[in-house]
C-alpha cells in the first residue's frame, strides 16, 4: 500500500509540472482576454449614469438627479447635531467621507462630486458572514458593548456616557462547578479514551508520513505549506473582469508607458508574478497530493468492490424481467375480466338511475294537481313546501328537460298566488274575529278564539314564507275595533239624553256631559276594552305557539293543533317575530289607555269639579284598568295614569286654593285673643300626633263659631297630655286644615305628593302672615286692634311652636316634603323675632326709667317702682300664654340688658363700690328689684340670690 501510494505521489508530480509548463501561453491569454473584458465592462458602465440607481436599495430607480440626491438624503444619510454624514457605501461606509461629518452645503457637494458624476460604478460586494458591522460573539459575550451611535462615544470613548446597569435576572439560578460534577465524571471517561484514540491516530499518520516520503520531500513540503495562499485564489468565484480583482491579481501591469526601461522593467515584472503563480500553484498540488495520499485507501477499496457491484446488478435486472413477464400474465387472467364485469355492474346502475328520473319526471308531473288539492284543505305549509321542494328538483335533477321549462315560471306564481291568498284570509279571518259582538257571558271566558285551526293554518303558511307583516296588520285592524268600539259607547250614552253633537273620526270628544255621565262612559269603555283585549291576547297566544312550533321547539301546555312539519323558521326570525307580538300587545294596550285618556282629559271635563269620592272612583276604574292591561301585555301604559294626575293636581289645587283662602280671611279677621279649645280639637292634635288620619275632619267651624264655643272646651291645648298651648281661633282652623290634607291623602294617596307641598304653602302662608300682621302691626290696620300687646305676640309664638311640634308628625305622614327643612328655619327664626320683639319693649321702658335715676332717697325710688310695675305687667301678659323656660329665657335677656344698662349709670354717677351712702342706696333699690323678680319667679331659683349685689360692681 505505502508502494502504491509513493508511485501515485510521483504520476501526480510530474502532471502538475507538465501542466504548468504548458500554461504559460494560455496565462497570457487570459491576461488578454480580462483586459477586454474590463473594457467592455467600463464601456457598459460609463454608458449607465451612476444616479440612475441606487447600489444598495436596488428596487429604486430614479428620473431625475434630484431625485438620486434626496433618496442619498433620506436613506443613507444621519444627522449628528448639525452636521451630515454620508452612509452611501458598504456597511454604511462612505469611502469618500467615511467618519466626520459636513455642513448642509459641504454635503451637497460632496454628493455631486462623488456620487452623481461618478464615472466608474462598481458593483457593492457580496454581503458574507464576515461582513457584519458586529460579531455574533462579541454581542453575546458583552451585550452592554452596542454599536457606537453616539457622537461623543465615537470620538471619545464609552466611558464619557453613563451606561445604565443590567441588574442580575432573579429568575436565573445562579450556576457554580458543583452543578457539573455529575456530568463530568460521566463524561471523563469517554473524554480521556477519545484523547487516547486521537493521540494513536496522530502517531499513525506521521509514521505513513515519514515512510512515503524523503527528507528531501518532507522539507519541500513544509517549506510549500508555510508559504500562505493570498485569499483573492481561493474564492469560489474569480471575476477577472472587475478592475479591482485585476488590478489585485495584476498590479501596476495597465500601466502605459513609451520608454524602453519601463517596458523592461514591466516584462521582468510579469515573469516575476508568471513565477509567483507558478510557486501558488506548486503549493495548491501539494496540498491535493497530501490529501490523496489521505484517501488512497478508500480509493483502491472502490476499485475492488466495482466487480462485485457489477455482479449484483446483473443479478437485479434478471429479476425485474421476471417479475414483468409475471405481471403480463396476471393482467391476462385476472384484471381484463374483472374490469369487464365492473363495467356490466357501472351500466346496470346508469340504468336503474335513468328509471329513477323517469319516475321522478312523473312526481313533478303531479304537482299542480296536489297543490289545488292541499289548497282545498288549508294546507298552506305543505304547499309551499311541495313547490319549493319541486323547484330545487327541476335546478337540481331535472335541469334541461324540455317538457318542464314553463313549470318553475308557473310554480313561482303560484307561489305569489298562495302569499296574497294568505294575506287576504288572515285579514278576513282578524276583522271577523275582533269584530264579534261582546257580551257579559263572552266577558268572563273570552281566552278562546274563534276557528283556531284555521288561524293557525293562516299563520304557519305567513310563516313559511317568512311575512311578518301579518303582525301589522292585526294591530291596524285591532286599533281600528278599540277606535268602534268607543265611538259605539258614546253614541249609545248620547242617544239617552236630547243633547245635539256632532262626534269627530275618534269619536271620543264630547261636551255638555256631566261628571257622573263621564264616570260611567270610562267604566263602560274600560270593561268593554277589557274584553276585546283579553281577545286579542288570545288571538296573539296562538301566534306565538305556532311560531315556536314552527321553529321546532314544543311544549305540552300548548292547546294548539299544530300541522306536523320540520321547523322551517330560524331562530334570528323566532326572536324577531316574537318581539313584534309583544309590540302589538304593548301598542294596542297604549292606545286603549290614550283612548281612555281623553275620556277623563282636561278638555273634556274642564267644564266639571270632581269632588274627592269622584276622584276616588276614577282613580279605582284608573287603577283596575292599569292592573288589568298590564296583565296582558306586561307593561305599564302611562297616558291614563297621567289623565288621573292631572285631575289629581286640579283637585289639589282647588282645594289648597279654598283653603289658603279661607286662612287669608281668618288671619285678616282674627282679633289675636284665646279662646277655649273644643274636644273635638283636642281629639284632632291627638289623631295628628299618633299619626291617624283615617276618621273624618270636625265640620268647619270659623271664628265666630269658635267664639261662641268658649267655655264649652278646656281652656288650653293638651299636647302629649302634659304641654299646655293657649291659642288664638286662627291657630285652630289652621290645625283643622291640616288634619283635613293628610285624611285627604290618607283616604286618596294618589294626592299626597300634591297636599304635602300645599301644606309647606300653606304653612308658609301662616308664618309670612301673621309676621306681618303682629310684627308688622298689620293687625292694627285690618283688624282694628289699638295695639300689638305683649299678650298677642305670645299667643302667635305659641301657635307657630304647635305647628313645629306637629311638623315631624306630617313629614311622617306624607313620606317626603320638599322645603321641610326651610319652612322649620322660618318658623324658629319667627319665634326668635317674636321674643326679641317682648323683651325689647320691656328693656325700652327700663332704659328709658334707668337714664333719668339717681341715687338719692326714698328708697325704694319712684324709677325702681316703674321698672317693677313693668316686670309685673309683662309677667302678667305671658305668664298664661307661654311655658316657664321660655319666661325665663325672656326674663334673663330682660335682667342681662337691666345690670348692663345699670352700670352705665353707675359709671355715669361716679358710684363706686366704697361703702359710702350713694352705695347703701344702690345696694336697697338692687334689694327692691330682685324681690320683686322672685315674687314673680321670673328667673330660675339659681339666678334669684343676692349675687347681682357683688356683679353690679364688675366691669
Amino acid at each position: 500500500m505505502a508502494t502504491a501510494q509513493h508511485n501515485l505521489t510521483q504520476t501526480t508530480d510530474y502532471d502538475a509540472k507538465l501542466e504548468r509548463k504548458q500554461s504559460l501561453p494560455s496565462y497570457t491569454n487570459s491576461n488578454a482576454n480580462a483586459n477586454g473584458t474590463s473594457a467592455a465592462t467600463s464601456a457598459t458602465t460609463s454608458a449607465t449614469a451612476s444616479w440612475q440607481s441606487c447600489y444598495y436599495c436596488t428596487r429604486e430607480h430614479f428620473k431625475t438627479i434630484a431625485d438620486f440626491v434626496n433618496h442619498l438624503r433620506s436613506r443613507h444619510c444621519t444627522r449628528e447635531g448639525g452636521s451630515f454624514v454620508c452612509r452611501y457605501g458598504f456597511n454604511g461606509v462612505c469611502a469618500s467621507l467615511p467618519l466626520d461629518g459636513v455642513s448642509d452645503r459641504d454635503y451637497d457637494a460632496h454628493v455631486s462630486k462623488y456620487h452623481v458624476n461618478q464615472l466608474t460604478r462598481e458593483s457593492p460586494p457580496e454581503w458574507g458572514v464576515y461582513s457584519s458591522a458586529q460579531n455574533l460573539p462579541a454581542v453575546l459575550n458583552d451585550p452592554q458593548r452596542g454599536k457606537q451611535s453616539n457622537l461623543f462615544t465615537k470620538k471619545w470613548g464609552e466611558q464619557f456616557v453613563e451606561r445604565s446597569q443590567i441588574p442580575q435576572s432573579s429568575r436565573l439560578p445562579d450556576i457554580t462547578h458543583a452543578d457539573f460534577t455529575v456530568y463530568l465524571g460521566s463524561i471523563g471517561k469517554r473524554y480521556r479514551w477519545h484523547e487516547r484514540r486521537q493521540q494513536q491516530q496522530q502517531q499513525l499518520e506521521q509514521d505513513q508520513q515519514l515512510t512515503a516520503t524523503t527528507p528531501t520531500q518532507q522539507q519541500q513540503q513544509h517549506n510549500l505549506a508555510d508559504v500562505p495562499v493570498p485569499e483573492i485564489f481561493l474564492k469560489s468565484q474569480l471575476q477577472l473582469h472587475h478592475a479591482a480583482t485585476f488590478a489585485k491579481v495584476f498590479p501596476n501591469y495597465m500601466q502605459s508607458s513609451e520608454s524602453s526601461s519601463c517596458t523592461v522593467e514591466l516584462q521582468q515584472r510579469g515573469r516575476h508574478l508568471q513565477e509567483q503563480l507558478s510557486h501558488y500553484l506548486d503549493i495548491v498540488e501539494v496540498r491535493i497530493a497530501q490529501q490523496v495520499a489521505q484517501k488512497s485507501a478508500a480509493f483502491f477499496h472502490a476499485m475492488t468492490t466495482q466487480h462485485a457491484i457489477l455482479a449484483e446488478m446483473q443479478l437485479a435486472a434478471e429479476q425485474v424481467h421476471q417479475l414483468r413477464a409475471s405481471l403480463a400474465q396476471l393482467h391476462g387472467s385476472a384484471v381484463v375480466d374483472s374490469f369487464r364485469v365492473m363495467r356490466y355492474a357501472q351500466r346496470r346502475q346508469h340504468c336503474y338511475a335513468t328509471l329513477d328520473k323517469l319516475r321522478l319526471m312523473a312526481t313533478v308531473h303531479k304537482t299542480q294537481p296536489m297543490l289545488q288539492l292541499l289548497l282545498g284543505t288549508q294546507d298552506y305549509v305543505a304547499a309551499l313546501d311541495l313547490i319549493s321542494t319541486t323547484q330545487e328538483i327541476l335546478a337540481a335533477e331535472l335541469l334541461g328537460v324540455h317538457c318542464f321549462k314553463h313549470l318553475p315560471m308557473q310554480l313561482g306564481e303560484m307561489e305569489k298566488l298562495i302569499d296574497k291568498m294568505l294575506t287576504t284570509e288572515f285579514e278576513r279571518y282578524a276583522a271577523t274575529d275582533l269584530n264579534r259582538p261582546l257580551t257579559d257571558a263572552e266577558l268572563e271566558t273570552d281566552s278562546v278564539c274563534a276557528e283556531e285551526d284555521k288561524l293557525v293554518a293562516i299563520v304557519m303558511g305567513l310563516l313559511r314564507k317568512q311575512n311578518f307583516s301579518f303582525v301589522q296588520s292585526y294591530q291596524q285592524e285591532a286599533i281600528a275595533t278599540i277606535r268602534a268600539i268607543i265611538k259605539q259607547l258614546l253614541i249609545e250614552l248620547l242617544e239617552r239624553g236630547d243633547r245635539e253633537l256632532c262626534l269627530t273620526g275618534a269619536g271620543e270628544q264630547s261636551l255638555d256631559l256631566t261628571l257622573n255621565e263621564w264616570l260611567t262612559m270610562l267604566q263602560r269603555a274600560s270593561h268593554a276594552l277589557h274584553g276585546i283585549l283579553e281577545r286579542i291576547r288570545a288571538v296573539v297566544s296562538i301566534m306565538q305557539q305556532t311560531a315556536d312550533a314552527a321553529a321546532g321547539g314544543s311544549s305540552p301546555q300548548h292547546a294548539v293543533n299544530l300541522i306536523d312539519s320540520e321547523a322551517f323558521l330560524s331562530a334570528t326570525h323566532h326572536e324577531q317575530l316574537s318581539g313584534q307580538l309583544q309590540q302589538l300587545l304593548q301598542a294596542v294596550c297604549h292606545y286603549c289607555h290614550e283612548r281612555c285618556a281623553n275620556i277623563v282629559s282636561p278638555q273634556s271635563l274642564e267644564r266639571c269639579a270632581a269632588s274627592e269620592e269622584e276622584l276616588l272612583q276614577l282613580s279605582q276604574l284608573v287603577r283596575d284598568f292599569s292592573v288589568a292591561t298590564q296583565n296582558i301585555c306586561g307593561a305599564v301604559s302611562v297616558p291614563l295614569e297621567l289623565a288621573l294626575k292631572v285631575q289629581a293636581s286640579r283637585y289639589a289645587q282647588r282645594f289648597h286654593a279654598e283653603r289658603k283662602q279661607k286662612l287669608a280671611l281668618l288671619l285678616d279677621q282674627e282679633r289675636w285673643r284665646q279662646v277655649d279649645i273644643p274636644h273635638a280639637f283636642q281629639r284632632i292634635i291627638e289623631r295628628m300626633a299618633d299619626g291617624d288620619f283615617e276618621k273624618q275632619p270636625i265640620s268647619t267651624i270659623d271664628s265666630h263659631n269658635l267664639a261662641n264655643v268658649n267655655g264649652i272646651g278646656n281652656p288650653v291645648l293638651l299636647v302629649e297630655g302634659k304641654q299646655p298651648f293657649a291659642l288664638v281661633s286662627v291657630a285652630l282652623l289652621l290645625i283643622q286644615m291640616l288634619y283635613e290634607y293628610g285624611a285627604s291623602a290618607q283616604r286618596l294617596p294618589l294626592l299626597a305628593t300634591y297636599h304635602a307641598r300645599n301644606v309647606i304653602d300653606l304653612l308658609r302662608c301662616f308664618n309670612s302672615r301673621s309676621c306681618q300682621l303682629i310684627i308688622g302691626a298689620g293687625a292694627m290696620r285690618v283688624a282694628g286692634l289699638k295695639t300689638i300687646t305683649s299678650t298677642n305676640l305670645a299667643l302667635v309664638s305659641r301657635a307657630l311652636q304647635l305647628v313645629l311640634y306637629l311638623l315631624p308628625r306630617l313629614r311622617a305622614h306624607f313620606e317626603s316634603m320638599s322645603g321641610y327643612e326651610a319652612i322649620e328655619r322660618d318658623y324658629q327664626g319667627h319665634i326668635k323675632e317674636i321674643e326679641h320683639k317682648i323683651h325689647g319693649i320691656v328693656s325700652e321702658r327700663i332704659v328709658a326709667q334707668l337714664e333719668a335715676w339717681d341715687a338719692r332717697p326714698p328708697i325704694p325710688s319712684q324709677t325702681f317702682r316703674h321698672i317693677s310695675r313693668h316686670l309685673v305687667k309683662l309677667h302678667e301678659a305671658i305668664a298664661g300664654v307661654l311655658p316657664e323656660t321660655q319666661i325665663h329665657e325672656i326674663y334673663g335677656v330682660v335682667h342681662s340688658n337691666f345690670k348692663d344698662k345699670l352700670r352705665e349709670q353707675l359709671l355715669k354717677l361716679n358710684i363706686y363700690n366704697n361703702g359710702g351712702p350713694q352705695h347703701g342706696v344702690v345696694t336697697s333699690e338692687l334689694t327692691f328689684y330682685m324681690e320683686t323678680l322672685r315674687t314673680l319667679k321670673a328667673l330660675p331659683a339659681a339666678q334669684l340670690d343676692n349675687g347681682i349685689l357683688e356683679h353690679i360692681w364688675l366691669y
